[in-house]
């Protein structure tokens, strides 16, 4: 027994060094995300207008332009990569993301809906009709996929027709209304660039909320990976498992979606990597997800400001550049990492 626990216990200890070394990256990321963009400002400028604020032009750019961004990086980042480490491990598949639910498409016929037939154009004013249309499909997939009789195979058809039919509204709204088509055509490319301090205020207590639902799947999860009836032996009660998984995907993917926008590849690519450096374990692959995700997201958006000064590229254009060629280099290189 010793002799099994010991290899264990080093694995924890090497766990938990690199999660703190993924915290130490994050925390560099974030500060290179308030000082870097289209506008050079040297770094007591920046602490300037962190800590003592006065007013100034240089000022409001770090405290109420790439400050909120940055919170909002970090929470959308933690969402999408839980989101979709929570989501492959509901559906047994290493490929899943968070658009496999309909969740996205939600979001977007709900956003469509809003600026076409009510005229609502600010982004404080629609981000609730997006996490109201995400909830809403959430919702309609898990009953179309059998409620409590819903299986991975039921939920991910039942996602990928309602996402069918939602894009198909979607595109036929923005053809015939051009105030929609010019809004949603920003929006869905995926942008942190509207951030604002009441948006971050919105959308906290959601994300807040779906991590710590998420977090607590962990256990019940790594169940559900061993198969129905392994968990049912387990003492595992499927349905509630999966019906609170449904919702902490629906709290984080969803309000990440409704502030930034669908941005693609950070929770397909992040559970993926994560996984080929933890493992399947879900109570260590979760907590590295939710740490690694935002650097991509926030990496990806410094990126953006600085290659194309004094303009800059939408973070959702960058993680689809970026992912998109390193997700073929790693299908490439080797199978699928297994959950």
């Amino acid at each position: 027994m010793l002799t099994d626990s010991a290899p264990r216990q080093r694995r924890n200890a090497a766990r938990a060094a690199g999660l703190l070394a993924a915290c130490g990256v994050l925390s560099l990321v974030a500060v290179a995300s308030i000082a870097v963009g289209a506008k050079q400002i040297p770094l007591e400028q920046v602490w300037h207008g962190l800590f003592h604020y006065t007013g100034t032009d240089t000022d409001v750019v770090v405290r109420d332009l790439r400050l909120p961004r940055t919170l909002l990086g970090l929470l959308a980042g933690a969402g999408l990569g839980l989101a979709g480490a929570v989501m492959q491990a509901l559906t047994r598949n290493p490929l899943a993301d968070p658009g496999l639910l309909g969740i996205n498409a939600g979001a977007s016929a709900a956003v469509v809906s809003a600026i076409g037939f009510l005229g609502i154009t600010s982004l404080t004013g629609y981000v609730w009709f997006a996490f109201a249309g995400a909830a809403a499909v959430s919702v309609l997939v898990y009953a179309l996929g059998g409620s409590r009789r819903a299986t991975p195979a039921r939920l991910a058809l039942a996602g990928t027709a309602a996402s069918a039919a939602l894009y198909g509204y979607v595109q036929a709204v923005e053809l015939l209304n051009t105030a929609a088509l010019d809004r949603m055509r920003f929006w869905t490319v995926g942008s942190l660039a509207t951030a604002t301090a009441p948006v971050v205020g919105q959308v906290l207590p959601f994300i807040g909320a779906g991590i710590v639902l998420a977090l607590a799947l962990a256990r019940p999860l790594n169940a559900v990976a061993l198969g129905d009836d392994t968990a049912r032996a387990l003492g595992t009660d499927l349905n509630r498992t999966r019906a609170v998984a449904m919702v902490a995907i629906t709290l984080l993917c969803g309000a990440a979606t409704a502030a930034c926008g669908p941005i693609v590849f950070v929770g397909l690519l992040v559970p993926h990597l994560v996984r080929a450096l933890t493992g399947p374990d879900l109570r260590w692959l979760l907590p590295y997800a939710a740490v690694l995700s935002p650097v991509l997201l926030l990496g990806a958006d410094v990126l953006g400001r600085v290659v194309a000064r004094p303009a800059e590229l939408q973070v959702g254009i960058v993680t689809t550049l970026l992912g998109g060629p390193l997700f073929l280099h790693l299908v490439r290189r080797r199978r699928v990492a297994q959950l």
